[in-house]
């Protein structure tokens, strides 16, 4: 890999992670299209690892959130009179809402890494998640807001954020569309994913990062890995903040039309040879 797609992917990752576009399959498609092998050991531990970035743009812009809700929630462990603070019932609700993708992504990491990383999952997760999005987006009366969030709600909304181990269906497109047919309104809803992500992309890039450390130096190499995810937390700050208010205003259609036309055009590469699938 040279420096240069380092930077590209980097880029790349940070613009779509909070995008309910999928990260993982626009990072899958561009790896082929320069030429990897998109199912090698270093190739799935960069994707991984480079969303660290991203990780730590989120942190960044929720740190007035952060500050408040995680002293909340020790103080709600060990007194009982603090349990019944919102910021307490959050934070507990996003450590519930984490746990199913990490038990998932242990349970399939053989597939996730392999059998899943076929640009036909891509392509068919891009298309066919859209009309859940769709849905969800129209169904959803958004009457409830960040203070009426339970850990019910929560453990429904990490339970589909599973779906998203399958590139093209999008972490944030999974959490999003969980969320809205809660009826938790879009900027709640797109905030909790951003919550959400922080556990669980920390704990796959650490993950990543240790178990396939001599792969990566011997492959895509460290040097690329760090810059592509420093470029990646630049981008992803500025996208984390163009989100929020792109929500606030507008309904996810544009994303659901984008998603439909990357899929189509995808499936129509794959089935005249023009790429292949992995």
């Amino acid at each position: 890999m040279s420096l240069v797609e380092a930077i590209i992917l980097g880029a790349v990752e940070g613009v779509t992670e909070f995008l309910p576009v999928s990260s993982t399959g626009h990072l899958t498609i561009l790896e082929k299209l320069f030429g990897h092998t998109i199912d090698d050991p270093d190739i799935t531990a960069f994707t991984v690892i480079i969303q660290s970035g991203a990780v730590l743009a989120t942190i960044l812009f929720l740190r007035k959130d952060i500050a408040r809700v995680v002293p909340a929630f020790f103080k709600g462990l060990f007194n009982a009179s603090h349990r019944e603070h919102a910021d307490f019932k959050f934070g507990l609700a996003v450590l519930l809402g984490s746990i199913p993708i990490v038990i998932a992504a242990l349970l399939f990491k053989d597939a996730i890494e392999g059998t899943l990383r076929s640009l036909w999952f891509v392509a068919g997760a891009l298309i066919l998640w859209s009309g859940v999005m769709a849905f969800a987006d129209h169904a959803a009366t958004q009457v409830r807001h960040q203070d009426d969030v339970t850990w019910k709600d929560t453990l429904i909304i990490g339970t589909v954020q599973c779906m998203a181990l399958i590139p093209g269906i999008s972490r944030s497109g999974a959490t999003m569309s969980a969320g809205l047919l809660r009826d938790i309104d879009r900027v709640t809803v797109t905030k909790l994913s951003f919550f959400l992500s922080i556990p669980a992309l920390t704990g796959a890039s650490l993950l990543q990062g240790i178990s396939e450390a001599d792969r990566i130096a011997n492959g895509v190499g460290w040097t690329n890995t760090i810059v592509a995810t420093v470029v990646s937390f630049v981008v992803a700050y500025a996208s984390v903040t163009w989100l929020l208010k792109f929500v606030s205003k507008h309904s996810y259609s544009i994303f659901i039309f984008y998603r439909v036309a990357l899929g189509s055009l995808l499936l129509l590469l794959l089935a005249t040879g023009t790429i292949a699938a992995k």
